[in-house]
């Protein structure tokens, strides 16, 4: 069951998801050449107390495992999840990708982006500009009517048109109460197919794409993925709201 949100719930949705695009554009304006990325993460953290909220990702526990970072940090061949180290420091031409959840008044603002410190090669610049688009493509199909599924196409289509490999071993989910809600919105699949959309659901719509090979692994901390050959990757993220006029980015910053 796919939960859809009244009214009331949409207000503190909206609420969860500026605190969220608030704390992302925060940490996106201190990424530099020199800055380690724990430093990164405790600016995160500082920002999220700031703005009244608390970090979905801290102490999250999957199975035995138990997320030690307030945001994820994942640079050039990490995926996702990346944890924010003292001995990591960034670099020019480095490609870093930021995911900030929160949880404000019971309810999840989730939203990521991939930034390109300095230069890089022109085919790295290609990969964050592509993915970004394909998520801002992606969006369009999330509207009353449609299919999860829609969604799912619009990514895959887009994202191999363009020579580019899509991730498929993580996927976007819906996204509310709880960090992972129903669906999950693979970035492949066919249209017309998996679940109706409604008014009032809200989905965790997240391209991960990446440079070469399409398939990771997870490194020994049991969180970060990387790609398998090495190559950078990036990720863009939105929470969209499914109206009644079709849909809303939730979590776009108010500088």
């Amino acid at each position: 069951m796919i939960p859809v949100k009244n009214s009331a719930e949409i207000i503190k949705m909206r609420a969860a998801c500026e605190v969220a695009a608030t704390v992302l554009y925060k940490v996106t304006q201190l990424v530099e050449p020199g800055v380690n990325t724990y430093d990164l993460d405790q600016a995160g953290k500082r920002f999220i107390q700031e703005l009244g909220a608390t970090s979905a990702c801290y102490n999250y526990r999957n199975g035995s495992k138990v997320y030690p970072g307030y945001i994820c940090i994942s640079v050039n061949e990490e995926v996702v999840h990346g944890i924010g180290s003292m001995k990591r420091t960034i670099k020019n031409g480095d490609v870093v990708s930021l995911d900030v959840v929160i949880r404000l008044d019971g309810f999840i603002g989730d939203n990521a982006k991939t930034i390109i410190v300095g230069e890089a090669p022109e085919d790295v610049q290609l990969l964050v500009e592509e993915t970004r688009k394909s998520l801002e493509f992606a969006i369009g199909f999330a509207k009353p009517g449609g299919r999860v599924g829609d969604i799912s196409n619009a990514v895959q289509t887009y994202i191999e048109s363009r020579g580019l490999a899509i991730v498929r071993d993580f996927v976007g989910h819906g996204v509310g109460r709880s960090m992972h809600e129903e669906p999950q919105i693979p970035n492949y699949g066919r249209k017309g197919k998996g679940e109706k959309l409604k008014p009032g659901m809200t989905l965790a719509i997240e391209p991960m794409v990446n440079l070469g090979t399409p398939s990771v692994r997870v490194l020994s901390d049991g969180w970060t993925a990387v790609t398998l050959d090495s190559n950078p990757s990036a990720h863009f993220e939105h929470t969209v709201l499914i109206s009644e006029d079709g849909p809303e980015i939730l979590t776009l910053p108010k500088k």
